[in-house]
């Protein structure tokens, strides 16, 4: 895989009225993921949901909420949606949804797109671009004890190590062996980065007004309620 990792969360910044979504965002994926069982034990998606918005500074009163909705009998339905569409140049995106409101959503991305004169393309037309890994980044253990620790497992992982940052990368189904190897390894381990992310294969470099535009389709998809994350192969410098 050798890529250098980059969390790609349409660049959302965690203030005010975007504080406010990253909330709803965790609410919704938390509610979604606690229907199969509240028992964080027995749930390990549910665990790590929690354990996610935590780091995110999620208040502990709305997941507690999302868990008591569950608890309580309240019925809501959420479908996972993924869109794909095409940016200025050669600038490509994948949007993931989770909504109540189908419709809703792919009204909502659709006029993004076109407020950008962008266009959204047919199912296949850029996921095969991208790779989906699950990726987990800490600290603590040197490469050669991470190589015994997924050894003693039997899991398999690429390694990138960055001064005392082990970042693994791995199939997106064996998040959880990944994770249970290093801690079975040392149970103090704190993991910084622990999640199921899609990367571009190849990146792309856009001139100063097509970046422009592209940064102002990035901004109108964040605006949209039920979108949760954006993923997209375009080099962007801070």
């Amino acid at each position: 895989m050798g890529r250098a990792y980059e969390v790609r969360k349409a660049s959302i910044q965690k203030t005010g009225a975007a504080r406010g979504k990253i909330y709803a965002m965790y609410a919704k994926e938390i509610y979604s993921a606690a229907k199969k069982s509240t028992d964080t034990d027995a749930n390990p998606t549910l665990k790590r949901l929690i354990e996610k918005a935590k780091k995110d500074q999620v208040p502990s009163e709305i997941i507690n909420r999302a868990i008591d909705k569950v608890n309580s009998g309240v019925d809501e339905s959420y479908d996972k949606l993924r869109y794909e569409g095409f940016g200025p140049g050669a600038s490509t995106l994948l949007i993931d949804c989770l909504t109540d409101n189908v419709n809703r959503a792919v009204s909502d991305v659709r006029a993004a797109f076109s407020k950008a004169h962008c266009k959204l393309g047919a199912s296949g037309a850029v996921s095969y671009m991208y790779d989906n890994f699950c990726v987990i980044s800490f600290k603590g253990l040197k490469e050669d004890e991470v190589i015994e620790a997924l050894l003693n497992a039997e899991v398999d992982a690429d390694i990138e190590t960055e001064e005392e940052t082990i970042t693994l990368y791995g199939n997106p189904q064996d998040l959880f062996k990944i994770k249970n190897a290093i801690l079975n390894y040392n149970n103090k381990i704190v993991f910084d980065v622990d999640e199921i992310t899609t990367i571009p294969k190849e990146k792309v470099k856009l001139n100063k007004e097509d970046l422009e535009i592209f940064k102002k389709l990035l901004t109108l998809l964040e605006d949209v309620d039920d979108v949760q994350n954006v993923y997209h192969n375009v080099i962007i410098e801070e």
